[in-house]
């Protein structure tokens, strides 16, 4: 799952980003406004935690923007503003959950899945699955004809990268941001690494993952 955090104050944004990711979500983040709303307008978030006093461009402008424009990702705002009137606003601005400061960490972190789980009830299943393999958003796992399989964080994203982008080929690049972000990078021998000690751990279990390579192009996962 992949999250962006905007939040102006770089304590709080650095804390939310290390927590988060070490939860196992892909996070970007910002303290700008206006570079929040290209972030968000240029790639796929499955959620957004959104503070409203920003610099360039307010929260509560960058969440119109995002409507009106027809984003469907899920936006928390996580704001010191605690009027009920701050919160009615944003809520009917489109908001789909209102966080005020100062917050515990563990409540942030249940919100998030709650929403997220509110964004999976409108999919048929949380499960992939690919030739004999089973890949369960909810939990995080990965299993081959019922045997799970132990994978560190990185390897698992990009298993469900690769599952998720199943009959289509996908880049060294694209890969990269998926695991760690838009604002860092994976190297392609890296990647290689990964899905070898990925496969090896597949081959214990008696499968073989079914991603291929191709020469030139990237990965893709699936028969083609």
């Amino acid at each position: 799952m992949k999250l962006l955090v905007i939040e102006d104050s770089e304590p709080l944004r650095r804390s939310l980003s290390i927590g988060l990711n070490n939860l196992g979500f892909t996070v970007d983040s910002t303290g700008d406004g206006s570079k929040g709303l290209t972030m968000a307008q240029l790639n796929h978030y499955d959620l957004i935690v959104l503070d409203l006093m920003l610099p360039n461009v307010d929260g509560m402008s960058i969440l119109k923007s995002l409507r009106q424009s027809g984003q469907q990702s899920r936006v928390l705002i996580l704001s010191a503003r605690s009027l009920t009137e701050d919160k009615v606003n944003g809520l009917l601005s489109g908001a789909d959950d209102y966080l005020t400061k100062p917050f515990s960490f563990e409540e942030l972190h249940a919100r998030i899945l709650a929403l997220l789980r509110r964004s999976q009830t409108a999919q048929t299943s949380n499960l992939l699955e690919i030739e004999g393999f089973c890949l369960d958003l909810s939990t995080k796992t990965l299993s081959y004809q019922g045997n799970f399989i132990e994978l560190t964080k990185n390897e698992y994203k990009i298993v469900e990268y690769l599952f998720q982008s199943k009959g289509r080929v996908v880049n060294a690049e694209q890969i990269s941001e998926a695991v760690v972000g838009s604002f860092d990078l994976l190297a392609k021998n890296t990647i290689e690494s990964h899905l070898s000690a990925i496969r090896r751990k597949v081959r214990e279990k008696g499968g073989n993952l079914p991603v291929k390579n191709k020469r030139g192009f990237g990965y893709i996962a699936g028969s083609v």
